[in-house]
């Protein structure tokens, strides 16, 4: 217990700020999690030029070692009928990085952080590849929930998980 108390006063989440470019830049992921998720070089800069995308960085001991973006765009409705959703996608973490926790830890403050930033968001929404269990179980553990909806993605049917913020 007292290794996650730490480890939730290190792992903090952030607007992007252009200090943290080469960092993310720098990002390395295995091949077979590539697939999953878009890579920082190739989705942050369209994210900044979109006043609907909002570039988050997970920062531990003020290093970046995660990113993902929220949309509050109309490609939500992909998702779900909520109004009031964020989309979650392009969530990764450093391969250095991995195995530490914090993704889990960035996760378990996302709703916190939402309510602060967005207070009007009611729930936060995601597509998860069926293929890509490990990241489901993170979520999973995370505070998101598997009503049973799927959805047919690019590479292959995603479950489509929603977390409540209240």
């Amino acid at each position: 217990m007292a290794a996650q108390t730490n480890l939730a006063q290190t792992v903090q989440l952030a607007f992007y700020h252009p200090d943290h470019k080469d960092v993310l830049y720098s990002f390395d992921l295995p091949q077979e999690q590539m697939q999953f998720t878009g890579m920082p070089t190739d989705v942050l800069e369209p994210a900044i030029q979109d006043e609907q995308q909002y570039p988050i960085v997970i920062l531990a001991d003020s290093r970046p070692v995660g990113f993902f973006i929220l949309h509050n765009s109309e490609t939500r409705i992909e998702y779900t009928d909520n109004e009031t959703a964020l989309l979650l996608r392009a969530f990764s973490v450093n391969n250095a990085d991995q195995g530490k926790g914090y993704a889990k830890q960035a996760l378990l403050q996302l709703k916190d952080f939402v309510q602060q930033s967005f207070p009007q968001v009611e729930e936060i929404v995601l597509a998860v590849n069926m293929r890509n269990l490990a990241a489901r179980q993170v979520y999973l553990k995370s505070g998101f929930l598997d009503e049973g909806r799927t959805r047919m993605g690019a590479i292959g049917p995603q479950h489509v998980l929603v977390m409540p913020i209240f």
